[in-house]
């Protein structure tokens, strides 16, 4: 794994043909929406799949842009942890696309406006998981945000403007706070290039002072506590689909960020006084998360809250990943492998809530009655789901935990290990509040409406593969190591998979 490929065209491939799409389908009718889908799901999927191969055998991809690559010109990069990240996006984004035929199916107006603005929010999440500069990650990361409060807009109601304005706010706060982080690095080294900075960077205070205003611009995006005042509002008051794009997707690109810049160009700047520090945060918001999460009246205000508990467990990588170069690819692993168990669990309950609510035309958890009578497909795919959300086996859930777990009584900090175990029962705590509500006996004037069956059947597929990334853990956290942060590459040990 050692070589360097320059000849990857996979790699534009991947963010040209979903902006394509997002153009084309300005053309299309609604009728358009399912040719148009399953031509550039075919080809992502195949561009992703070659890609996967060229990277087996030749290890780490690049692609200079128009042939001039770093530093005059733009490179893009893929290495296993980018190309986990591709495949938790294709895999979350097809089955949405699909969920959304059915969701969209008696709407065409909003499904007009939802599918240009879905396509370009997954052109950009790619082009940030294969972006290897600070401004080419500056520009993708604009895409994305201005995509995401485009959709949650698109419920139409007061809530969800609200909510997008606040997003919105918040979106551009954390824009401009990277900008001037990635102007200060820039100013101090004369280089955006990832690689090149890596070996460059040192903490000196104005290059701090920029690692700290990327680090908060990031935070904000990830919703991190208490940076998360934005996202219950945006993710709770949006159409189904669009809460599982923005919570199993969207927030995972912010963080994917921090990981790649922290663990491979800001190493030197990690102390122990920080990662404790964003342990902390992270261990406020499982807490907090899940305790809000509990006394929501409304479904897809506590799925809302729920993320951010999730978003709390990714942060605890930082302190078990920076702890020991030995436990460092034990987190990192588990850190991620997390993000991507969650990517497709959160995805699988949003799904699955959006089907609860078109049957019962009801939000709130103490109407739910009698759902899993008459919609038990859903029903299903939301408690799968969750055993993954509370971190039970078989799940990916499972494995992620345990990998954090290993990381942490390893490295001798027990306390982390308390909030992972602890958090679980917070989990399932909410959930179980909700499955107990719908296997009540539905009220005597309750009324029923039916959905497309893509709609259950699309929740159902992702909460299965949420089981199966425990199942079969083994290429995929192979996969995910061989494209450890270069730096730790060398001295982390290999990981084996319980």
């Amino acid at each position: 794994m050692s070589g360097i490929s320059f000849a990857a065209p996979w790699i534009p491939l991947l963010i040209l043909l979903p902006l394509m799409a997002g153009a084309l389908s300005f053309l299309f009718g609604p009728r358009g929406h399912r040719s148009l889908l399953a031509a550039t799901m075919t080809g992502i999927w195949f561009s992703l799949i070659r890609l996967i191969l060229e990277f087996e055998n030749a290890g780490l991809q690049h692609y200079p842009i128009g042939g001039w690559g770093a530093p005059l010109g733009i490179d893009l990069r893929a290495d296993g942890l980018s190309l986990a990240m591709l495949g938790m996006t294709a895999t979350v984004g097809s089955f949405i696309s699909l969920y959304a035929l059915g969701y969209f199916a008696g709407d065409e107006n909003r499904g007009i406006r939802f599918w240009p603005l879905w396509w370009l929010l997954w052109g950009a999440l790619n082009a940030v998981f294969l972006s290897a500069d600070l401004f080419n990650l500056y520009v993708t990361l604009e895409l994305l945000s201005l995509s995401a409060v485009g959709l949650v807009v698109l419920a139409g109601d007061r809530d969800s403007l609200a909510a997008g304005l606040r997003y919105l706010l918040a979106a551009l706060a954390g824009s401009l706070a990277y900008l001037m982080g990635v102007a200060l690095l820039y100013g101090a080294y004369g280089t955006l290039s990832l690689e090149r900075m890596a070996g460059l960077f040192r903490p000196e205070p104005a290059n701090t002072l920029a690692a700290s205003l990327i680090t908060v611009g990031l935070m904000l995006k990830t919703a991190l506590f208490p940076l998360h005042f934005w996202l219950p509002p945006a993710h709770g008051s949006a159409l189904a689909p669009v809460s599982a794009l923005l919570s199993g997707l969207v927030i995972k690109a912010s963080f994917y960020m921090l990981l790649r810049l922290w663990f491979e160009v800001f190493p030197s700047a990690l102390t122990e006084v920080f990662t404790q520090g964003i342990g902390s945060l992270g261990a406020i918001a499982v807490f907090a998360g899940a305790w809000l999460a509990f006394h929501q009246e409304k479904l897809k205000m506590l799925i809302a809250w729920s993320t951010v508990t999730q978003i709390g467990y990714l942060f605890l990588t930082f302190p078990l990943a920076a702890a020991s170069p030995a436990g460092a690819l034990t987190a990192l692993s588990g850190g991620v492998y997390l993000a991507v168990s969650h990517a497709v669990a959160k995805a699988a309950v949003f799904l699955a809530a959006g089907a609860m609510l078109k049957v019962t035309d009801e939000d709130r958890i103490d109407r739910l009655e009698g759902v899993g009578r008459h919609l038990p497909i859903s029903l299903f795919a939301f408690a799968m789901a969750g055993v993954s959300l509370m971190g039970l086996p078989p799940s990916g859930g499972f494995i992620a935990k345990w990998l954090l777990l290993n990381a942490a009584l390893s490295s001798g900090q027990w306390w982390w290990a308390a909030v992972l175990v602890l958090g679980g029962l917070a989990s399932a705590a909410y959930i179980f509040r909700v499955l107990r509500r719908c296997f009540l006996p539905p009220r005597e004037y309750a009324a029923f409406h039916p959905v497309p069956l893509v709609m259950p059947l699309a929740a159902l597929s992702l909460a299965g593969i949420a089981l199966a990334l425990g199942l079969a853990a083994a290429y995929p956290l192979r996969l995910l190591q061989t494209g450890t942060p270069l730096l730790l590459e060398a001295s982390a040990p290999s990981t084996v998979a319980p």
